[in-house]
């Protein structure tokens, strides 16, 4: 997917591609995942200050909304505000070839997760504009595609990552499920004692610090049914809506 995502930027003139995925967008110092298409290493002793680490542009935007936004020293006019330290950053990046940009927020929810994906070039003003008019809607498109493929692959690895048995899988789906040790021990057939000491080595493997996170963490990797589809729940219902008939029917499906 990242070289589809990369192939993508590059035909449309924007080879510098930029993947961010982090814990919130308040706090990047929670960044889970950071891949680029090009050498960015001159931007590690920048990021080293702390001034410049907690501002971004970018991010003030992302925190309040979901459109793309254009980035770069090219666009520096339509910024509402940008510290002097930003401005040479950005004065760095276009000698680099990254003169104008196009990021686009990407957000879940539930749990709390927060990426960007930037594609950018050498471009003036009206150049960028240009081509975003042109690929804009397939760009955007191609960044929820890619982040929804990262975190499906993300969330598939969580346990090999962090050295979860199989034992320990049953035991989180079944704390994710609302049951106390006693339901869970009479489940698996062991003893409360035994269920503790799983959840404690559950907890020190995932660092989940209580229960609820535990049953976050669940909830999160998807071994938890759909609550809105479970099996033997009452056939769903439909929600009709006829724009230009101004109609709406509600009612029970068939089975």
């Amino acid at each position: 997917m990242w070289r589809l995502i990369v192939a993508l930027g590059r035909q449309v003139q924007l080879p510098f591609v930029d993947f961010i995925s982090a814990s919130s967008y308040r706090d990047w110092k929670k960044t889970l995942f950071v891949r680029t298409s090009y050498d960015s290493s001159w931007l590690h002793t920048i990021n080293m200050d702390p001034e410049l680490q907690r501002w971004s542009y970018f991010r003030d935007h992302a925190m309040n909304y979901l459109t793309p936004v254009m980035i770069g020293i090219e666009f520096i006019e339509e910024y509402r505000h940008v510290p002097q330290k930003r401005v040479e950053v950005l004065k760095l990046a276009a000698e680099h070839g990254i003169r104008a940009g196009f990021s686009i927020p990407l957000r879940l929810n539930a749990p709390p997760q927060a990426a960007l994906i930037t594609f950018a070039g050498d471009h003036s003003r009206r150049e960028m504009q240009a081509i975003i008019r042109a690929h804009g809607w397939t760009l955007n498109t191609a960044a929820l595609m890619g982040h929804q493929r990262y975190l499906y692959h993300f969330n598939q690895e969580f346990s090999e990552r962090n050295r979860i048995t199989d034992k320990q899988q049953d035991l989180l789906e079944l704390i994710g499920s609302g049951l106390q040790d006693k339901a869970i021990a009479a489940k698996l057939d062991i003893s409360i004692s035994a269920v503790r000491q799983r959840m404690n080595a559950l907890m020190q493997n995932t660092q989940a610090k209580s229960r609820a996170e535990l049953a976050a963490l669940a909830m999160s990797l998807g071994v938890l049914p759909d609550p809105f589809n479970r099996p033997g729940l009452n056939g769903p219902e439909i929600l009709i809506e006829m724009d230009n008939a101004g109609t709406r029917i509600k009612s029970q499906a068939l089975t």
